[in-house]
């Protein structure tokens, strides 16, 4: 069972420190605490797959998922992460919250090679979209999540994608599913925004990678 209620974890979620130069190239936006509550309080209520697990948060960026992970109960959590700068948040933000089990790896999600094979229980991430550069490479985040995971992976993607995952799910023999579909709400970041905010749709997805389809 979770440790935490839902809404005390997102109010220590909105505590954290978010990108202090978000790069639009890497489409860098911090996930909303109360997405990240919502999906992570769903992952160990509904599959108890956080307490006691071992989780990679690929693409941790400052370690939203990560440390959420941590406070329900989580053993031990590894986030990959590209840009430097957004690691510095990561460390800043566990050593603020003093957590001993975090730890932060500057490395590329696709490139994690076997050392990381089947290392973890529980993958989870919050991948780029794809939207504005490289069309896919939110599919790639799952397909690297798969080789690490021994039980499942989470990961939120447009909800218009929805058939095209479908597919490519069966086509790994994966077992995937939309445990949710969510609001995501997009705060203004870059010069290119038009809005102050933006809501867009997305499927929350669990790939139960011990369980393959045919």
């Amino acid at each position: 069972m979770a440790r935490l209620k839902m809404k005390n974890l997102e109010e220590f979620l909105q505590g954290l420190d978010g990108f202090k130069n978000p790069k639009v190239l890497l489409e860098q936006y911090c996930t909303p605490a109360h997405i990240a509550s919502c999906v992570l309080y769903n992952i160990q209520t509904r599959y108890d797959d956080l307490d006691g697990k071992l989780v990679g948060d690929l693409g941790c960026g400052c370690g939203m998922l990560s440390i959420g992970a941590f406070l329900l109960g989580s053993s031990l959590t590894i986030g990959f992460e590209l840009d430097p700068e957004a690691l510095n948040v990561f460390h800043s933000n566990i050593t603020e919250m003093e957590i001993p089990t975090i730890d932060g790896i500057q490395e590329n999600v696709l490139s994690l090679g076997r050392k990381w094979e089947n290392v973890f229980d529980t993958v989870i991430t919050n991948p780029p979209f794809g939207t504005k550069n490289n069309p896919g490479l939110d599919v790639l985040f799952i397909k690297a999540g798969i080789h690490l995971a021994t039980n499942a992976v989470y990961s939120l993607h447009k909800t218009s994608t929805r058939e095209y995952i479908s597919k490519k799910a069966k086509d790994w023999h994966v077992k995937g599913q939309v445990v949710a579909e969510l609001k995501y709400n997009i705060e203004s970041s870059y010069k290119f925004h038009k809005y102050q905010s933006k809501d867009i749709q997305v499927d929350f997805w669990r790939f139960a990678v011990g369980e393959k389809e045919t």
